[in-house]
């Protein structure tokens, strides 16, 4: 019986069928703001899901004399830390007393498969466009990792120094939101650079810049294995603004959670509209000089318990 529920909650719910059917819905969500932010009236809600449906219909290529094995790792490594990383989500929120010690330092691991399986799958395919969209996402991921890494310490300061993914939780519960505080701004300012990103959104969407590198580690793929990124993308689209919800605005156990969600992917959809691209070196120099030093002066505060 237990074999069937935990099976049941990786499979259909809160893993990777809710959370892909929910993150392709989110996709629509920024399709939709931005034709409106471009004065168009954009696409029907069933639109991602069609897209999808096509690229599963079409044939896989795999590059000749490129390793068939890596290759096609790389998007299933993506797909499958976002759907165990939506079961914990789920369960540490509603359940906080399930969580384990460590579990943070998990999840940190399990946002960076995805990058990872784009790396991977960009080197495997023995094409330079691919090769440079590769690096490009090594570089930006070394960057913007190390300022979400110190506005994570600034979380598990202030809850006591539990690294509890639960205890964040049940702090905030007694406390308040961790948002509501200058450290805590401080925090949430950081994570949503990084969010954006994770996302490779812009402009932060320098792997796969389309007028340099036209679709970068991605170039080479087709069917069901580019039709797996592009979901990995949906469900971290979908993941990640609960993931800020959790750490810093008190969880989303409450239906308060959904206005919270909509708010942060309408301010995510909106910075991708309204920023130019950047290139690698001003995106290190962003993470690494910018909200590198906000988030260790973001440290400071939250040591005096500000």
């Amino acid at each position: 019986m237990n074999i069937i529920k935990t099976l049941f909650s990786y499979i259909i719910f809160p893993g990777f069928l809710f959370t892909a059917v929910v993150g392709l819905f989110v996709t629509w969500i920024d399709r939709k703001v931005t034709a409106r932010v471009h004065w168009r009236v954009g696409p029907p809600w069933y639109q991602p899901y069609a897209d999808f449906l096509k690229l599963l219909l079409k044939e896989t290529i795999i590059p000749e004399g490129s390793s068939k094995i890596i290759f096609l790792l790389g998007p299933i490594l993506g797909l499958i830390g976002m759907s165990i990383l939506a079961v914990m989500l789920f369960s540490m929120n509603f359940n906080p007393h399930t969580s384990f010690v460590g579990d943070l330092i998990v999840i940190i691991y399990l946002l960076a498969l995805p990058p990872i399986g784009v790396i991977l799958g960009g080197s495997a395919s023995r094409n330079p466009l691919a090769s440079v969209g590769a690096s490009r996402e090594m570089t930006q991921y070394f960057a913007y990792e190390l300022p979400f890494l110190i506005s994570l310490a600034i979380i598990i300061l202030k809850a006591g120094g539990h690294i509890k993914f639960g205890d964040i939780i049940i702090a905030q519960h007694t406390s308040g939101s961790f948002l509501y505080s200058i450290s805590g701004i401080i925090a949430g300012v950081v994570i949503f650079f990084t969010m954006q990103a994770k996302l490779s959104f812009v402009p932060f969407d320098i792997p796969e810049a389309e007028q340099e590198i036209m679709a970068g580690p991605y170039i080479e793929y087709s069917g069901v294995a580019l039709a797996v990124y592009k979901l990995t993308r949906a469900m971290m689209f979908f993941l990640l603004p609960l993931f800020f919800i959790s750490v810093l605005w008190g969880g989303f156990a409450d239906w308060w959670a959904v206005l919270k969600f909509l708010v942060l992917v309408v301010l995510i959809v909106l910075v991708k509209n309204t920023n130019p691209r950047l290139r690698i070196d001003q995106s290190l120099k962003f993470f690494w000089l910018g909200l590198g030093i906000f988030s260790i002066i973001g440290l400071i505060f939250a040591f005096y318990g500000l």
